[in-house]
């Protein structure tokens, strides 16, 4: 890739690929170093791309493996955390913090679809391009993600 389009994709793709690693991993720091393997991955990358929808899902398809192979390392299982509080996003309102802690809660499986469909806008069957997934497994796993969430989130979710 030239320098030029990989430094455009940097500067339109950087904020999407920090976001989705951040959402998968959950750690600022693990998210920094995803986004810095996708792009070393990107700047390697041979084969041109048709567009950039085309380059947007391979960002995104490279983002989500690389945190599940992040995820499943044993040596992520067998670190412990230096920080005793660990850093969560500031809310403007509580509601936000309490849906943001029990999306967090969620199975990774929910809560990948979760964030790719409502922020990132992916369609259901994008997704299911995206994870390797058939479109029914999307849309069941989107369903349960919907529905867990409503039970823990009770009245406040039929409210809003």
């Amino acid at each position: 890739m030239e320098r030029t389009q990989f430094n455009n994709a940097v500067e339109q793709f950087q904020s999407m690929v920090y976001r989705t690693a951040l959402h998968a991993l959950g750690n600022p720091q693990d998210a920094d170093d995803a986004a810095q393997e996708v792009f070393f991955r990107l700047f390697r990358e041979k084969k041109p791309f048709e567009g950039q929808e085309h380059l947007r899902r391979w960002l995104l398809r490279v983002t989500v493996n690389y945190c599940r192979d992040v995820l499943k390392s044993p040596w992520r299982k067998r670190r412990a955390s230096l920080e005793e509080v660990p850093e969560t996003p500031v809310f403007d309102r509580s509601e936000q913090a309490c849906l943001y802690r029990e999306v967090m809660a969620l199975p990774e499986k929910y809560r990948t679809v979760l964030y790719l469909f409502y922020y990132e806008e992916l369609t259901v069957r994008e997704i299911g391009e995206l994870l390797g997934l058939k479109q029914s497994a999307v849309t069941t796993r989107l369903s349960r993600a919907r529905e867990r969430l409503k039970e823990k989130l009770g009245e406040a979710w039929q409210n809003e």
